[in-house]
């Protein structure tokens, strides 16, 4: 979806599990929360607050 981020709620090394919140994207005047796809640490955030972003743009790497 394109939008906008409004807020990173993950940093690198953190653990997350699938389907946990990882960012908070504005599109079309609402916010949605973005999920991990699958369980592990994060090993690279490649967007911050502010942020545009496409439909299948990576927005963080999870190992």
């Amino acid at each position: 979806m394109q939008g906008t981020i409004v807020k990173v709620l993950i940093s690198a090394g953190d653990t997350v599990e699938a389907g946990q919140a990882v960012c908070v994207l504005e599109a079309m005047k609402m916010e949605n929360h973005v999920a991990a796809e699958k369980s592990g640490t994060v090993a690279e955030v490649r967007v911050s607050s502010g942020s545009s972003v496409g439909a299948g743009d990576i927005l963080a790497v999870i190992e």
